[in-house]
């Protein structure tokens, strides 16, 4: 199967890309972390603060300050059991989770840091979640390596450090065969937005960086790309930083990753992940190859102005305004889960459905596509229906960030809709006032990013989730990312598809009862 018929079915036709025999082996299933044998251990100081809110940072970073950063980010913090009877784990729905959603709660992701602190060494470091610890990697000194992996666009001499999201493949293909190719990227975006709002209240400047030299990264972190590859790149510093120095990748110098490798050693360590049988997934790896940039001279600025236009012949409906509201992040963060049947149908406020949208997108990101500081909504924007909302009719609308404003793309009850739309049916929308549809391009910018950019897009995509679900949450309410949607079904409903976009992820939001489940913190 070619490539791009196997991103297309991915997308609209999902059935087309598992294997007509598949079935899951629960009991080899793979740990949701990665451990490491046989390296130095740095256990991460305990104690993590039980409020955060946005505040000044003094002084150098210490080992408590980023402990406090990863665990927030990424760390173990909740087990869980749901009332469902059954014998097996998977029955029982026992999980261990993080403070970011993840398709099946597998966390395909896992946490890599370079730092340069006085209290260990400096190196490269594996977020071990499991005990809330580090990993030495590889010690050392590699500013100006990641810097030219980077195409010299961040000066990591002026960083305290750096974080590697990548992305292990057997960890969610043992359930979600090829699908998980989606969801790979997706998690991987919801991470790296619950990163950018961790790091904004720790006061930690960063860039996120979608464009590297992949092949130099895994042999600088010790991976087997045909296991697991990097993602996405963040520097971190408590300095303005990281802006690229003349705004666009000029590369007057090309740097390969071949010759990149070349200058450090190859590592050979020993993880674990449980599975005594992993099997082979050849179009993850072909995807992943494919993705790959060999030299710094395949790095592209985007430049894409947002598209989001509102039709001279439909309403335009003014939301209120109103100020940003602030909360507690560490509270927010403890409360978030994701409801399915748990939502409650109730009448949600012109003002509060404003705050959800303009909080969702009040937020600009530093990134490497970008010759400015972007919004995501430039490549990534809202359409929703609403049902039951104070002041406005039931209908179809697109957001727009820039005005504050919506705009009715038809009016009607779309629950039934929406609900016949779903693959499996674990969610009642006819209890959902507000269901959400982030939108992007269609061709995911193969023409600039190659297949690069559809990994880029899902993990934009999931940059946007995760703002969504965390203001949702402040505002009261709930929200459940899906995928097991009818794309083609919500692309009609909107008008997109003839102007080359299509819903990349359905995000039911709305009021919801408490869950009947027993669940302990598992704070350090």
């Amino acid at each position: 199967m070619k490539l791009e018929t196997f991103l297309h079915n991915l997308h609209f036709d999902t059935e087309k890309i598992f294997p007509p025999d598949w079935e899951v082996d629960w009991e080899d299933a793979p740990l949701s972390y990665k451990l490491y044998r046989g390296l130095p251990e740095y256990p991460l100081p305990p104690e993590v603060p039980l409020s955060i809110t946005h505040r000044a940072f003094d002084g150098k970073p210490s080992l408590k300050k980023v402990g406090q950063f990863l665990w927030y980010v990424y760390g173990i913090t909740q087990y869980s059991q749901s009332a469902n009877s059954g014998g097996s784990a998977e029955e029982r729905n026992q999980s261990l989770r993080r403070f970011v959603p993840s398709g099946g709660g597998l966390y395909p992701s896992e946490l890599y840091v370079y730092l340069k602190l006085e209290e260990v060494p400096e190196g490269i470091y594996h977020y071990s979640a499991a005990h809330h610890r580090l990993i030495l990697l590889r010690k050392g000194n590699y500013d100006s390596y990641l810097s030219r992996s980077l195409g010299n666009g961040s000066d990591l001499s002026d960083c305290f450090g750096a974080v590697f999201i990548s992305t292990v493949f057997w960890k969610n293909f043992y359930k979600y065969n090829n699908f998980s190719y989606r969801l790979q990227g997706l998690d991987a975006g919801v991470l790296i937005g619950q990163l950018l709002e961790v790091a904004k209240q720790m006061s930690f400047s960063n860039r996120v960086c979608y464009q590297f030299l992949d092949r130099a990264i895994n042999h600088l972190l010790g991976l087997s790309e045909q296991d697991e590859s990097v993602y996405a790149i963040i520097p971190l510093s408590i300095h303005q930083l990281i802006n690229c120095a003349d705004g666009v990748h000029k590369n007057e110098e090309k740097i390969s990753a071949d010759d990149l490798s070349s200058e450090v050693a190859l590592l050979k360590h020993t993880s674990y992940n449980r599975s005594k049988r992993v099997m082979d997934y050849p179009v993850l790896k072909e995807l992943n190859e494919a993705s790959m940039y060999e030299t710094t001279n395949s790095f592209v600025k985007i430049n894409q102005k947002k598209s989001v236009k509102h039709a001279l012949d439909t309403e335009i409906v003014l939301l209120p305004r109103k100020e940003l509201f602030s909360y507690d992040l560490a509270s927010v963060c403890r409360k978030r889960y994701s409801p399915d049947i748990d939502f409650t149908i109730g009448k949600v406020s012109q003002t509060q459905l404003s705050a959800l949208l303009n909080e969702t997108y009040t937020f600009i990101y530093q990134n490497d596509l970008d010759d400015t500081d972007e919004n995501v909504e430039n490549r990534v924007s809202l359409y929703g229906t609403f049902y039951n909302v104070e002041g406005l009719p039931n209908g179809a609308y697109s957001y727009d960030y820039s005005t504050h404003s919506l705009n009715r793309i038809t009016e009607g009850d779309y629950r039934e809709f929406l609900q016949f739309g779903l693959t499996m049916p674990n969610v009642n929308l006819y209890q959902v006032p507000l269901c959400l549809h982030a939108v992007g391009e269609k061709d995911y910018l193969i023409k600039k990013l190659g297949y690069r950019g559809y990994r880029i897009q899902q993990m934009e995509a999931g940059i946007l989730v995760q703002r969504l679900l965390l203001s949702a949450c402040a505002l009261g309410m709930g929200g459940h990312p899906l995928l097991g949607f009818d794309a083609n079904q919500c692309d009609d409903l909107y008008k997109i598809s003839s102007r080359g976009k299509t819903s990349l992820i359905q995000i039911p939001v709305g009021p919801y009862r408490p869950r009947a489940w027993l669940k302990g913190s598992l704070r350090t």
